[in-house]
């Protein structure tokens, strides 16, 4: 993922959590919003209830390499915020995307 297609700026997450639309999964809690940059940006957070420093980076990791082979960033301008949930360290690499592509194919609509 380039640095460009992601939300780092906490006035950014915070306002795509408060108007977004959300969407939930068991894995997952999505939050998106239109944006006027022009491409779709990814944020991603990770709870201290999820483990520790070396877990959640781990986390963050996967979801990053599950956004890159599901969202076309250019397709869309989107801010999106993903919230991992507890159930994804229960559930393999390969599930966590599957829970994803579903969810962005049917409900967000930002295939590739």
């Amino acid at each position: 993922m380039k640095v460009i297609n992601r939300i780092k700026a906490n006035e950014d997450f915070a306002k795509t959590i408060k108007n977004g639309k959300t969407y939930y999964c068991k894995s997952y809690r999505v939050h998106v919003v239109d944006n006027e940059i022009g491409h779709t940006r990814i944020g991603i957070s990770v709870s201290k209830k999820i483990g520790n420093a070396v877990v959640r980076n781990r986390v963050k990791r996967q979801i990053r390499a599950i956004c890159d082979s599901v969202i076309d960033y250019d397709k869309q301008a989107l801010d999106i915020v993903i919230i991992a949930r507890s159930e994804f360290l229960q559930k393999t690499f390969a599930d966590n995307k599957s829970q994803f592509t579903d969810l962005v194919n049917l409900q967000v609509g930002l295939n590739k």
